[in-house]
Parts: structure tokens; sequence; C-alpha cells
């Protein structure tokens, strides 16, 4: 194993030894299945936050006018259920099966596995736990059996890419995902509005509590919660704050979009890793934040965690 290194509520490889994915290996469906997606007009909406509240060193601002074109994304993240349908017709090892081992976060860690696992020095709460990967999320003797109706964690941007041609569909752009995730709402901070709760309640899977030894779950979850739990955004979507981070097709930087094309952007050219959005049930006021619609962060192509996974996007 290499050495990690820390970023937001999610770590990333960066020794880079898997090999490279062969898409070639990978055929697509003949029929793209569109039942379960929900077709985004085309529009123009204002594109990230200048709030004080968030992370000028991510690139969340300036606030800017963004055109897209419709298109269909899913109106749930892919769950293990789905996920695992791609491997039965594919048999497609995930960066994690390759690697050998995965992120996982302490508390869910057997304290028998955290002898012999190691911690992440900026981060001790991640540990890297060998026969972690999507099947086995807690590493050997764990299950996805009575999660099968949970997002797929421990996938890799190369892993969701692989599934996405699979499946006949792709990536959404962060522009897509963003305004699709904001529900047709004008620069609110959560996809429900500006409130973190609505009637006392929590709208999305977040943590509560003092990160991270101690998650009240007041919102009924410790780890990942069923696609289709909360009440879904204006556009129909579900869970695009918290549960899990949701990979993006664009490489990642804090200034490009400054000065780039605003009519359905795609990102720079080239980079070290890719865009993710939407947070996870990790995140907390005091330490991530970025549960927020216009919050991004990125990680690296072969890394995978216990808070990351994805949703699918189409062409119209």
């Amino acid at each position: 194993m290499g050495e990690k290194k820390a970023n937001c509520c999610s770590v990333s490889r960066d020794n880079h030894k898997s090999s490279p994915v062969d898409l070639k290996k990978v055929v697509s469906k003949a029929i793209i299945r569109k039942e379960n997606m929900i077709l985004i007009p085309s529009g123009e909406f204002l594109m990230g936050t200048d709030d004080q509240i968030g992370f000028p060193n991510d690139g969340e601002g300036p606030v800017r006018h963004v055109k897209v074109d419709s298109f269909y994304i899913d109106t749930y993240a892919v769950t293990n259920e789905q996920f695992a349908e791609f491997i039965r017709d594919t048999h497609y090892i995930t960066d994690a099966e390759r690697y050998g081992w995965s992120f996982v976060f302490h508390m869910f860690v057997p304290e028998g596995i955290k002898k012999v696992s190691k911690q992440v020095p900026q981060t001790p709460w991640w540990y890297a736990v060998e026969g972690a990967y999507w099947k086995c999320p807690e590493g050997e003797g764990s299950t996805i059996e009575a999660r099968l109706d949970h997002p797929v964690i421990h996938i890799s941007w190369n892993d969701a890419i692989a599934y996405c041609q699979w499946a006949g569909k792709r990536l959404p752009t962060e522009a897509e995902w963003e305004y699709a995730a904001r529900g047709g709402l004008n620069q609110k901070i959560y996809p429900w509005g500006n409130k973190l709760t609505y009637k006392g309640k929590y709208q999305c899977n977040i943590w509560q509590g003092e990160f991270p030894i101690d998650n009240k779950a007041t919102d009924g979850y410790v780890g990942t919660a069923p696609v289709n739990t909360f009440t879904p955004n204006g556009y129909g979507l579900y869970n695009v704050s918290g549960n899990v981070w949701e990979w993006c097709r664009d490489w990642f930087s804090p200034t490009h979009h400054m000065n780039a094309n605003h009519i359905n952007p795609n990102g720079p050219s080239s980079g070290t890793s890719k865009v993710i959005k939407g947070g996870s049930y990790l995140c907390h006021k005091s330490y991530c934040n970025r549960y927020r619609v216009a919050a991004r962060s990125s990680n690296t192509i072969d890394s995978s965690t216990g808070n990351m996974g994805f949703r699918c996007a189409a062409d119209e």
C-alpha cells in the first residue's frame, strides 16, 4: 500500500499501480434503460456560489450564468443491486479489487481488522482495509445482502465509466449535475432551500454530532441510506446532498471555469483528479460542509472509498 493523501472527507490513492481499465471488454447494452431516469429540460442557471460558507480554494465561485442542453439523469445513485448485475454480465474487476484494498471509515472497521490495517496519517479516521470493495464494503466477512437498495460504494471513476459504458450511458458533467441537483431553485444552499432541516427533520444523510467520533444519526443513518430515502428535489432526484459523493465527468480545476465557455461546459481538457459532488454521510459543517449544492471536491480516477458512488446521465 502506498502513501495516501487526505482530501476533505474522502481520501486518495497516489501510487497508481492499478492496470488501466480495458473498456473494450465492457460491452454496452443494446437498449439504454431510461425507466429510472429523469429528463432535465434545457435551460440557464446560476452555477457556483460566492457565499462565505463555501470553500474559495475549491473554486466554488464566482457565480456564473451557465446554459445546458436537455439530458437524462438517474433518479437515484446506482445501487448495489444494479452494480451486481453489471458484474454478473461483464465479470468486470473494480480498482479496489485490483489494488486489493480500499478506504473504510474507522467506525465500520472491526477491531481485529484495525490491528492489521493502516490509518491515513492526515485523516486517521480512514483505514486502508485489505479485501474491502463494493461487495465486501467493510472488508472480509462483510456483505451487501441487506443493502441491495443502498448506493454502491468503493467505486473509482474508472469503475463508474465502465458501468456507464455497459449501461449505454455516461457520467454527468459537473454543470449538468449541479443544474439537476438544484431542482429548479435559484442559488439555494441545498436542493430544498436554505435551511438544513424542514420542520425539524433532516432532508439528507449527513453527520450529526462530533466528527469523527460521535454520530448521533439524527437523520436515521450512520452509514449509507437506501437511495430513495428522504424527499426528492424539484426535478425528482433523490439524495443529491449527502449519502455518497458522486463522480462527474470533468477534470477538476479551481480556476478553469473563470474564463471557460459557459454553454455546456466540460471542464479542463486534462488534470490529475475528477470532480465529485454532493457530499456524503460523513459530511459535517465543522469539517467538510460540502453537502451544499454548489460545493465541489475531487479525487484521483483510481481512488475508492466507503462513501463514493455515482449516478449516470444520458443524452436526450
